[in-house]
């Protein structure tokens, strides 16, 4: 079957679970729901939603099935929001700073330097979690969990000791925040997602970029980078979420079996990470990368650029990004 024909069968069958929830939720039997993500099988991501799914269907005696498309098999990263709002899938997962162009509370967990420890994204993440919920619900769409990733570094192909070092690199962009990074400091930011990763490293067309020891590990980065620095700049979180028409056309016991699996992932996701933060970091090192902290000069002007970055949040985010702001500093 080609894509564009799933595709087009998939936005029918949105319509029809649309139409279902209008007309009579109670009749709902049985159903086959796709979840696309972005990342590998063997993510921890991926691993979390194959895990997430199973427990749904387990607590609703199979009569709700999802299956998760990982590495963005089903739909490239920044397609998979909006396939779920038009109902082309039914959930989704998706880092939610690929968004922040939609709304500046998409990127809060990628302002530089304000939360960089899981006990502090945790908190910021209890901060701002109305507000990504009220603006997803504007959309169609129910938040069930968020996960983090591990703290975001940076990788190169050279010895790296100053911010000038950097300047001339074929950069890796992901976001909002890792173009403007990329435009501070005088690299040539090139916007790539995670599945393309490993063949834009292979082909040279990047040769450096910020992210988890979880993704240089997924993409081989030893293979053609040789340092990755432990810059600790913030820790981004993936959201997994369901079309609200879609949920609405379960019953109750369905839907509850999905909220209790989605809190039982979102406990298990962040433990995970926890867990595996350093582990990666120990992999990098063993297929021959060099990992070492930033320098004190590398650290500072890092930070100099991440209160650019953060002004320009704080400008976009206005009073609303501000009391968020000041509501996770107080805790």
């Amino acid at each position: 079957m080609k894509r564009s024909d799933f595709i087009k069968g998939m936005l029918v069958a949105g319509v029809a679970a649309a139409s279902l929830s209008l007309a009579a939720p109670a009749a709902f039997a049985q159903a086959k729901w796709n979840l696309p993500a972005a990342y590998p099988s063997d993510n921890p991501h991926s691993e979390n939603l194959a895990t997430f799914a199973k427990d749904v269907e387990t607590a609703t005696g199979g009569k709700l099935s999802i299956t998760v498309h990982a590495n963005a098999a089903l739909f490239k990263a920044p397609e998979i929001k909006r396939a779920v709002q038009t109902g082309q899938a039914q959930m989704g997962e998706v880092l939610m700073s690929l968004h922040e162009n939609e709304d500046p509370i998409f990127g809060i967990d990628v302002v530089p330097f304000l939360a960089t420890s899981f006990v502090e994204s945790k908190k910021l993440y209890a901060a701002s979690k109305a507000a990504v919920e009220k603006k997803l619900d504007s959309q169609g769409i129910k938040l069930l969990f968020m996960v983090p990733w591990a703290p975001q570094g940076v990788y190169a192909k050279k010895e790296i000791n100053t911010i000038e070092d950097m300047k001339g690199l074929k950069w890796r962009a992901y976001n909002v925040g890792t173009t403007r990074l990329g435009e501070i400091l005088g690299m040539q930011s090139v916007t790539i997602q995670a599945a393309e990763l490993p063949q834009a490293l292979a082909t040279g067309v990047v040769n450096s970029f910020m992210s988890s020891g979880g993704t240089g590990y997924d993409s081989k980065a030893w293979e053609t980078l040789t340092h990755f620095y432990d810059v600790q700049a913030w820790i981004p979180k993936n959201a997994t979420f369901v079309n609200k028409a879609a949920f609405a056309a379960l019953d109750k016991p369905a839907q509850d079996a999905i909220l209790k699996a989605s809190a039982d992932a979102e406990a298990r996701g962040w433990k995970t990470w926890e867990e595996k933060t350093n582990w990666y970091l120990d992999q990098l090192k063993a297929k021959g990368m060099k990992v070492n902290a930033p320098s004190p000069a590398l650290k500072d002007g890092f930070k100099k650029a991440g209160e650019t970055l953060t002004a320009d949040w704080l400008k976009k985010a206005g009073a609303d990004g501000q009391a968020i702001v000041d509501a996770y500093k107080k805790m």
